[in-house]
């Protein structure tokens, strides 16, 4: 048994590929992998902001924020991966 992701027909060539094997009658486990992948292609997202009409005051706050918090989120990765260094010759470069 099966499952094959059709919801789309031929809008979304990609999707007709996404086959997923269902092992021994396991339906919930296979529709988790179906979400997962439809989560890393970003489908799920896409669908949620196409869903309802958005204004465009709305789109331009959304993808500010989107901006602003990837900025945001790569110089807190850039902050935590330097804390986090390990075995430096000197824990505080800069502080004589």
């Amino acid at each position: 048994m099966f499952l094959t992701l059709k919801l789309l027909g031929n809008r979304h060539p990609s999707f007709i590929a996404r086959t997923v094997f269902v092992k021994n009658n396991n339906v919930e486990d296979a529709c988790r992998l179906i979400n997962r992948v439809l989560g890393k292609d970003g489908i799920l997202e896409q669908f949620r902001l196409t869903r309802y009409y958005e204004k465009p005051f709305q789109t331009r706050r959304r993808i500010n924020h989107e901006k602003c918090k990837a900025i945001y989120n790569e110089d807190m990765e850039r902050k935590i991966k330097f804390v986090l260094r390990k075995n430096r010759h000197e824990p505080f470069p800069g502080c004589h």
